[in-house]
């Protein structure tokens, strides 16, 4: 059987390659794009791929016009929200690689999806690296005490914490609140330091050039620390695996669910 799908941010970083990985498949089918930039022109001409041999729509409403049984969203903080909502009222199941959305946001979203009968898989990472990380964290929060998040990226990334770094402070929160000798009212000095706070776990996100996306997460007890960190190069290939088996998946789920390893058997 082939799934059809429509792919939101169909000419960005991430999303061409995806693109590009659903043409090598036989059992996935692009039938439409969203690129508000590129809106009229045909994908395959934009990306000298011509596989790709869909036309490009400026929104998400129009690109559904299109029967299609996922919806992938690729686009930017300030409209991933608005598309996701978008394709659950088209009853058609999501896929999101966009960071931006809130947990506020998502707990809206999971109600608007199990109200249609639909699930949206939210990854703030598709990289296999990054999801053994956040396994492994997960499994490390369980000993060790206390622990923050460092949170990397591009100079021009808007967002922050990243998508990446939310998704790994609330798996981390589900296991238990991390320890905190310090209370963060206590600081002397700028409060604003010790960085952002989600789930209990302290974020600090750094936005320079020379890093593309990364995640680090500390453990420390006394007299001794554990480092698992995540870095991704300026490719956007190895997202490209982990975004098809989500697009596989994602149907057998309903609701909002945030992970990849939701549907890997880890």
């Amino acid at each position: 059987m082939t799934i059809n799908v429509c792919l939101a941010g169909a000419t960005g970083w991430a999303g061409s390659e995806l693109a590009r990985g659903i043409a090598a498949t036989n059992d996935v089918r692009l039938t439409s794009a969203v690129a508000r930039k590129r809106a009229g022109e045909n994908l395959g001409a934009v990306l000298g791929d011509r596989r790709l041999d869909v036309s490009i729509y400026p929104t998400a409403a129009a690109a559904l016009a299109q029967p299609c049984e996922v919806f992938v969203e690729y686009t930017r903080a300030e409209t991933a929200a608005a598309n996701i909502r978008t394709a659950l009222e088209h009853s058609v199941h999501v896929v999101v690689g966009s960071s931006g959305v809130t947990d506020e946001q998502y707990a809206e979203i999971d109600a608007l999806a199990r109200q249609r009968g639909r699930a949206v898989l939210a990854c703030g990472n598709f990289a296999l690296t990054m999801v053994l990380l956040q396994k492994f964290a997960a499994m490390a929060a369980k000993f060790i005490p206390s622990w923050e998040v460092i949170d990397y990226a591009y100079e021009a990334k808007p967002d922050a914490p990243s998508g990446t770094a939310r998704e790994l402070a609330n798996r981390l929160g589900a296991v238990r609140r991390p320890d905190s000798p310090l209370p963060v009212e206590q600081t002397v000095g700028m409060r604003e330091a010790r960085g952002a706070e989600i789930a209990g776990t302290r974020i600090h996100s750094v936005r320079l050039p020379g890093f593309v996306l990364g995640a680090e997460v500390i453990f420390g007890m006394p007299d001794q620390t554990l480092t698992l960190r995540h870095n991704a190069g300026a490719s956007a290939k190895p997202y490209v695996d982990g975004a098809l088996l989500a697009i596989r998946k994602v149907s057998t789920l309903t609701g909002v669910h945030r992970g990849l390893d939701v549907v890997l058997d880890l």
